[in-house]
This record gives C-alpha cells, structure tokens and sequence, in this order.
C-alpha cells in the first residue's frame, strides 16, 4: 500500500503489488471487532486517522470525525464535509474516542454497542511529557484480555523529521506499554522495563537508549503484538517556505524510508503515506483533505484485517 501512486493530480489513489479493499461500514466494524481495543498514539495526522475511522463506522461524511452532538447552528455550518479537517476549530473537536459516540449518540454507530474500541492518545513530540505517558500506561491491563490490542503510531513533523527523536518516542512508548503489560513479554525476558515515574522518564530520555547499540528488547517480545507507524504524507505547495528544507518532500522521503528500516528493527510494521498523498490536496500544505484522510484510514483497516487475531 506505502508504493502506489496517482496518474495526475488528485486522482484515485491505486496501491502497487497489492489488493487494498476498501470495505463497507459493517465489514469494519467486523474488523475492529476482532480487537479488545485498537489505541493510535500521535499527533494531528493520527487525529485524523481516527476522524475518518469515526467517518467509516458511523456512515456520515458530513460530521462523523467531530462531536456534532453538541454543534451550535453555526458550528454545523462551520464544521460540515472537508471542514471537519480544514478548520482548525473543528477539528480540534473531534471525536477522541467510540466510547464518547456510544455514551452521546449511539445510534449513528454501525457496530453494535460495545463491539468495538478505538481512541487515540495524543503525544505529538519527544521528549513526552511524563503526564501522558502516565495517562497511556492507565489505559492497558495488566492482565491478558479476552481479545488483542493493536497500537497505530504516527511522529515526526513535531521534532522536524530527526530520526533520533522519533525512534526515542517511540522506544519509550514501547518500553511503558511492555511495562503496563507484561503479558506482552516472554518469560526469558530479562529486561526489566521502567515504571511511568518523573525520574524513570528523565533517565530513560536522557540515557543513550538501548536501541542505538541494537538492543531494545521489544525485538525479543513474543507476545501477540500488532504495531504499525503510519510516516507523515507529502507536503503540499501552501506549506511554508521555512520549513521546506527541514520538512520538504525530500526531507519527507527520506525519513520516510528510514523509519521503516528502524522500526522494522524492533517488530514494528511501516506504512509510508508519502506515494498516496504528493499528488493530493493539502489545504494547508500539511494535511490531506477528507478524501486523503479515508484513504489512510482504509490503508489502516487494510493492515487491521490481516492480523490473525484468532491466534492471540
């Protein structure tokens, strides 16, 4: 799905060397279903990632991605199709998790009530503040749930593409995750992660990081694990001259290509969005519209259906 492209701009988006289903509202409900929860952890694209899973499950290309059920007669006006994205102040109202749909408006969702979860955490740069990693170490169990969970990452443009930085982010958020859930880990495992402490924090950010030297033991875990990074797309021509060397496509490409290499290294699946988005409209240069924001979240339950989540 990372290698496809468009013929002319804005065009269908065609994957190369793959069959991408685009499913109906009921077959992703089936899919999400499989899971105990799916969180996505990240910034503003991820926030629009599960915008247009909200959009998918609840059939409303009007106003699934935000919390319309509190819209003022404006707001609905302000915030309708493309603006769920576009205008900042609607999106900044989006929906963060199903839970807030099935306690406010349950009947807009497609799945039956409690069949599925899906949320999104929201840690947008490194070093991460320790309140968010103690608010993401309180949503896992401690104990083996009844169905998967699958996590979705997606870093980057807040650090200025550094490399270093993402893969710091996410080996800390690895490491808290293995650390609230260890039924994620092996027994043989002789790492002994963190607690979500300020000193914990402070000395795993400020050390050298055992993944520079080749030794995070997440590639040791044999627990059922799904991970997927999600890259930043392209940019678009609106994006501002300042940051066009340090987060122009070239720049984009390249970090795009060595993420996948690094988080590869620690069991953790890569999807590129760069070839999907360089031809797409960008309103402001640095996110997609609608249209390219379906398209990452169908790239996504893509991904989601392949997971043998029988076999967890």
């Amino acid at each position: 799905m990372s290698s496809g492209g468009r013929i002319g701009h804005d065009a269908p988006y065609m994957p190369r060397g793959c069959d991408m289903r685009w499913f109906s509202s009921e077959e992703i409900c089936e899919i999400l279903a499989r899971f105990d929860k799916v969180i996505i952890v990240g910034d503003s694209m991820m926030r629009h990632v599960i915008g247009s899973i909200n959009v998918l499950i609840r059939k409303d290309l009007g106003y699934g991605a935000v919390t319309d059920w509190n819209f003022s007669p404006d707001e609905r006006k302000e915030c309708f199709c493309n603006y769920q994205f576009n205008v900042k102040a609607c999106s900044v109202q989006g929906i963060f998790k199903t839970a807030d749909v099935v306690k406010n408006d349950p009947d807009s969702l497609s799945c039956p009530t409690g069949t599925v979860d899906v949320m999104i955490e929201q840690m947008i740069r490194f070093p991460i503040p320790t309140e968010e990693l103690t608010r993401y170490h309180a949503l896992l169990p401690a104990t083996k749930p009844p169905r998967p969970y699958a996590f979705i990452f997606g870093h980057g443009l807040w650090n200025d593409l550094d490399l270093q930085a993402t893969l710091d982010w996410l080996d800390i958020i690895l490491d808290t995750t293995v650390a609230a859930a260890p039924w994620l880990q092996s027994d043989q495992l002789s790492h002994e992660a963190p607690g979500v402490t300020g000193s914990s924090v402070r000395r795993f950010q400020e050390r050298g990081l055992m993944q520079r030297r080749g030794s995070w033991p997440g590639k040791r875990l044999d627990g059922f694990w799904p991970r997927l990074f999600l890259t930043p797309n392209a940019c678009g021509r609106a994006k501002p001259d300042e940051w066009l060397v340090t987060q122009g496509n070239k720049a984009l490409m390249l970090f795009e290509e060595s993420v996948g290499i690094e988080v590869a290294r620690r069991g953790v699946e890569h999807l590129g969005t760069y070839n999907m988005s360089v031809q797409s409209n960008m309103y402001d240069g640095v996110h997609v519209d609608l249209k390219g924001n379906l398209i990452k979240a169908m790239m996504v339950m893509n991904w989601l259906n392949m997971i043998e989540a029988e076999k967890f």
